[in-house]
């Protein structure tokens, strides 16, 4: 049984894999036995913390740098990467901007679908092609609980995190056939550097804690084994699913 869950042999490529979600989500799969391809807007080539945590669980590691709001440069990690043989992608780059909608500067919406959305369709594309010819392989969105509903003063962020629900959902339509599972994960309010606004504001730190049945924060590493599970054999016959991972608040 436990077989179903192993990566050995098996190359994964984590965006935004620096810190946060997508450190935790590299290393767990690297502990499941994938090598690992990390990229993030300032990942340096080598020396990184990442680094260490994944060949520290005796896998390989590569670092790359790209800044997911530059479309070219997208395009041409893209590339790099697509003459990979990649088994495994993990969407996870992203950023956040917070404003009234009214007043949300335009620069910044925009910046927000460009990383958020229409960049991870860019790097998606091109890793997609060569698992479609192999006729297999694995592709992780990072959704949000904002895929869901609405938020406050993030709309930028809440129209590319219901864009990314809907794009797993088409293109596990278009793909699933071909034998490349794609899915999305939603994580719930995480303690990372996006929520650090939130979580010093005892109001609304309050608030949200109130509403969370399991009645914490979550952490990075809650992320592991849903990672783990959608990357691996285990998940075979999942697709198009956005999966939340948020100690219960949508059940609430």
């Amino acid at each position: 049984m436990n077989d179903l869950f192993a990566l050995t042999g098996t190359t994964a490529v984590v965006t935004g894999a620096s810190r946060g979600i997508g450190f935790a989500m590299a290393v767990a799969l690297a502990e499941a036995g994938a090598d690992i391809i990390g990229v993030s807007a300032s990942l340096p080539a080598s020396g990184s913390d990442i680094e260490r945590a994944v060949t520290g669980a005796g896998r390989s590691f590569e670092g790359f740098a790209c800044d997911f709001a530059d479309p070219a440069a997208v395009d041409a990690l893209g590339a790099t990467l697509a003459a990979r043989e990649i088994g495994i992608l993990v969407n996870n780059a992203g950023t956040i901007e917070r404003a009234p909608a009214a007043d949300h500067p335009l620069d910044l919406w925009d910046r927000v679908l460009q990383v958020n959305l229409s960049s991870q369709f860019r790097l998606t594309q091109a890793l997609a092609r060569p698992m479609l010819d192999r006729g297999r392989g694995k592709i992780i969105f990072t959704a949000s609980l904002l895929s869901f509903q609405g938020g406050i003063n993030v709309p930028g962020y809440t129209a590319a995190k219901s864009g990314i629900a809907g794009l797993t959902k088409a293109l596990a339509n278009e793909w699933a056939p071909r034998g490349v599972n794609v899915n999305a994960i939603a994580p719930g309010y995480i303690a990372t550097d996006n929520t650090a606004t939130l979580r010093d504001d005892p109001v609304r730190s309050s608030a949200i804690l109130d509403r969370i049945p399991a009645g914490r924060w979550g952490d990075a590493s809650d992320l592991a084994g849903a990672t783990v599970f959608l990357a691996s054999r285990a998940s075979d016959y999942v697709s198009g699913i956005v999966l939340p991972v948020d100690g219960g608040w949508l059940g609430r």
